[in-house]
C-alpha cells in the first residue's frame, strides 16, 4: 500500500512539473530585468511577469511565433528575442508609423508627439527609413540615453516578439 502511495505522489509531482513547464513556455513567464535601459519604469534586478499569449503562440524553445493573433501597440512594454537573449523595451512605433528626423540642434527622431535623441551613427542608420517597415516594430528603452535599442540595431520583427509585460 505504501508503494502505491509513493508512486501516486511521484506521478502527481511529475504531472505538476510538466504543467509548470508548459505554462512557462506558452502562457506566463517570470523574467528578471538586467540593466538600466528601462528605468525608471523597470529597475535592474526587478522581476516581471510576461504574458506570452498576448500576441500569439510561441514555438517551444524557438525564437518566433507559431501562430499570431495580435500585434503590439505603441507604448506597450514587450519582450522579444535579440541575439538569443530576452530583451525588454517599450514599443515606440508599429508598422507604417511615420518617422521624422531632425539635425537642427542635435540629432533627433520624432514619432508623433514624442522626440528621442539620436547619436550621429544612429541617425545615419535610420535616416533613410520614413516609415516603420511592415511586420516590424521600433522599440526604445525608457532610459533613452542609456539604452541600446532599435535606434542602434534596427527594427524588431513581430515574429520575434514573445510577449507583453503584465501590470504595466
Amino acid at each position: 500500500m505504501e508503494k502505491n502511495k509513493a508512486a501516486g505522489y511521484a506521478k502527481s509531482l511529475l504531472i505538476g512539473i510538466c504543467i509548470g513547464i508548459l505554462v512557462k513556455i506558452f502562457i506566463l513567464d517570470i523574467l528578471v530585468v538586467s540593466g538600466s535601459s528601462m528605468e525608471p519604469t523597470l529597475k535592474d534586478g526587478q522581476k516581471i511577469l510576461v504574458n506570452r499569449l498576448a500576441y500569439g503562440l510561441a514555438k517551444p524553445f524557438g525564437s518566433s511565433l507559431m501562430f499570431s493573433w495580435n500585434q503590439p501597440e505603441e507604448n506597450e512594454i514587450i519582450v522579444f528575442l535579440y541575439n538569443g537573449r530576452h530583451v525588454v523595451k517599450r514599443c515606440a512605433a508599429v508598422e507604417n508609423t511615420l518617422l521624422e528626423y531632425s539635425t537642427e540642434s542635435s540629432y533627433t527622431l520624432r514619432i508623433k508627439d514624442k522626440e528621442y535623441p539620436l547619436t550621429e551613427l544612429q541617425y545615419n542608420l535610420l535616416k533613410e527609413t520614413r516609415f516603420v517597415p511592415e511586420g516590424t516594430v521600433l522599440v526604445i528603452g525608457d532610459n533613452h540615453s542609456n539604452s541600446i535599442d532599435s535606434r542602434t540595431y534596427g527594427f524588431v520583427p513581430r515574429r520575434n516578439i514573445l510577449g507583453r509585460i503584465r501590470g504595466r
